[in-house]
């Protein structure tokens, strides 16, 4: 059965692009040296650049996380009204947080790994790395928390499968991205081998030597 996935808006793949690319590209001008035959084009092209692991690992976070949820609201409700003020406050904030993101997060990693889009993988590493990481390190190691023995266990689960995804989408990025800078290497030196025939209008550009009519003897 096919699924059909929704497309992120084309200026947010745009900008995910950009920086993906400055960030895990690697600009050697030897990545355009080795072209030696039309052929490699081909096997580049049919190159699988999606990451088992990471696969994997999404796979097994997307039944993780409702176990992570349902253990994470039964023990805020338990130690909810012990806690002060402010910590109810950061606790509420980040389980919402948590809870938002983690959806658009699978979502974007599933689409960039087996689609093998740049941009959307882009965009799971960065609220892997930037959202997700930072909070579940404050629900893990700040003491006021009042952390329960489940909820160590729980999110110690939880950040081996964030540390992990956070690497395995790291070495995708970059394989792809070097995957597709060279397709567009393999791409620009077939553009200019197709202009310099067109200018020699399709002819060899090697000299020619004069054909000399050969008399029987």
């Amino acid at each position: 059965m096919p699924v059909f996935y929704t497309p992120i808006p084309q200026n947010l793949r745009v900008g995910l692009a950009h920086a993906s690319s400055s960030v895990f590209i690697n600009n050697r001008t030897r990545d355009s040296g080795d072209l030696r035959e039309h052929s490699v084009e081909d096997e580049v092209c049919s190159e699988v650049s999606s990451n088992l692991p990471l696969q994997m690992l999404l796979y097994f976070n997307m039944f993780f996380f409702p176990f992570w949820w349902i253990s994470e609201v039964v023990m805020l409700d338990l130690k909810f009204s012990m806690l002060p003020g402010y910590y109810q406050c950061l606790m509420v904030t980040g389980m919402v947080l948590i809870s938002l993101f983690e959806g658009l997060r699978i979502y974007l990693g599933y689409v960039g790994n087996l689609k093998e889009k740049v941009p959307e993988l882009a965009g799971f590493w960065l609220i892997s790395f930037l959202f997700q990481l930072p909070i579940l390190l404050f629900f893990l190691s700040d003491e006021g928390l009042m952390i329960l023995p489940l909820e160590r266990a729980v999110h110690s689960l939880y950040l081996a499968f964030l540390l992990g995804e956070v690497c395995a989408s790291f070495v995708a990025l970059r394989v792809m991205t070097r995957k597709l800078a060279l397709q567009f290497h393999l791409r620009q030196f077939g553009l200019h081998a197709t202009d310099t025939l067109s200018v020699f209008g399709a002819r060899s550009v090697l000299p020619l030597l004069p054909v000399r009519d050969i008399q029987p003897q």
